[in-house]
């Protein structure tokens, strides 16, 4: 039976989710689950707001119902694509499979490249949000700082000015900050990370990739837990 790991866009861009879906290519290996990637049609165009992640938390967990019901055993898993991983513990109550936000993934994964982590948000608003999360993981210590690059999630898709962007932000983080590793803080971010590395000299974790990496490897080993 092949098995399939969902990985859910909650928001309805589907440019986000074709820009993380090419980045998992690597990961789609021979032996290893397929990776199906889905954008979540009732969302807000981004998740940018502490309202925008309670408005998609019951669709998410519906969804991941819809699925469990349709695909049974082959649903192997899910990851949910926002850096804010909305409904992360309510998808987790209504599933047995593994659930994973690309947050605590691709903060977890940054600790094991460097020591002070930089993480890279999309907007000013966003940082509250993401250092609530931060704290509640017990992380707040390892981040040397995160920046916004003031651009939407709608505007990640003009690649001359999302990459002039990065590259001051990234820098920024590095020389002023002195973060030894970049996180990307949005789903929407995943065609820059290899050229964003190249630019910056620094590990740049791409989280949608970490969790569905992290995500393959439960599934590959039948490793149990939340």
């Amino acid at each position: 039976m092949e098995q399939t790991l969902f990985v859910i866009n909650p928001n309805s861009t589907q440019a986000v989710t074709d820009a993380f879906d090419a980045a998992l290519e690597p990961l789609r290996v021979a032996g290893g689950p397929r990776i199906q990637c889905l954008t979540l049609a009732e969302g807000p165009a981004g998740v940018q707001t502490q309202m925008d992640v309670e408005s998609v938390t019951l669709p998410l967990a519906r969804r991941v119902r819809e699925l469990d019901a349709e695909h049974g055993a082959a649903a192997a898993g899910y990851v949910i694509a926002c850096f804010s991983d909305p409904g992360l513990h309510a998808v987790r109550e209504v599933t047995a499979k593994p659930v994973l936000g690309i947050s605590e993934c691709g903060m977890l994964t940054a600790l094991t490249l460097g020591q002070r982590v930089g993480v890279i948000a999309i907007l000013r608003q966003s940082l509250p949000r993401h250092g609530r999360l931060f704290g509640a993981a017990g992380l707040s210590g390892r981040v040397a700082a995160e920046l916004p690059l003031d651009l939407a999630v709608v505007e990640l898709s003009d690649v001359a000015r999302t990459r002039e962007r990065l590259l001051q932000v990234g820098r920024r983080l590095r020389d002023e900050h002195l973060a030894d590793v970049l996180v990307l803080g949005c789903a929407g971010m995943a065609n820059y990370r290899g050229w964003l590395q190249a630019e910056l000299g620094v590990p740049v974790v791409e989280p949608t990739q970490a969790a569905a990496a992290m995500a393959i490897g439960r599934i590959q080993l039948n490793w149990h837990g939340a």
